[in-house]
């Protein structure tokens, strides 16, 4: 099981958050704008945030970053709709994944079968929640059927998951470099893994 320090989690907590605003206005990645991590930012919030507040504040910081865009940063208001509440399920799959990983976490190859069930359980979820809310829910779609909904699913998930692997991938780079110090480090007295 993964244990940090109060320390440590609020320093990771800020960090996400960071990492939440220079990314949030775009959804996939261009020459000019980082990809969004908001995924990946709830994903690795309910692994190493042990506190439920920090899901909530991440929804309240999501939701506002959102609303600056489309009232003063020029981001087209299109998903500002109804189905933005669905974000709120979609998002906590994801915290809620990344929580039950945290549980069964050691610094272990034998960890790599519950990451990659959390991640794939939390990721169809959080697109089910999110794209299916809004294809459905929004107002956008006139017509809606579940065919075009799975055209939908197989044309922007895969950039989702690309988007989310990428982010996760750093995040495990780091987590085992920091990881693998403080087991060189006499001196640590905190579990990083």
């Amino acid at each position: 099981m993964l244990t940090l320090s109060t320390r440590h989690q609020i320093a990771i907590g800020l960090l996400l958050a960071v990492f939440m605003i220079l990314t949030r206005s775009h959804h996939f990645a261009t020459l000019h704008n980082l990809a969004d991590a908001s995924w990946a930012v709830f994903f690795l919030a309910g692994i190493y945030l042990r506190s439920a507040w920090p899901l909530l504040g991440f929804f309240a910081l999501s939701w506002g970053l959102d609303v600056a865009a489309t009232t003063w940063g020029g981001v087209s208001d299109f998903c500002m709709t109804p189905a933005y509440i669905f974000l709120l399920p979609a998002y906590a799959s994801l915290w809620l994944a990344g929580r039950w990983y945290a549980k069964r976490h050691q610094f272990a190859w034998r960890t790599v079968m519950p990451l990659s069930i959390s991640i794939m359980a939390g990721l169809t979820l959080c697109e089910l929640f999110s794209g299916g809310g809004f294809y459905f829910f929004s107002g956008r779609i006139a017509e809606t059927s579940f065919a075009e909904f799975g055209e939908q699913l197989l044309k922007y998930f895969p950039l989702y998951i690309e988007t989310f692997v990428f982010y996760l991938g750093i995040a495990a780079a780091v987590h085992a470099l920091l990881t693998f110090i403080a087991q060189h480090n006499p001196r640590s007295n905190t579990t990083a893994g």
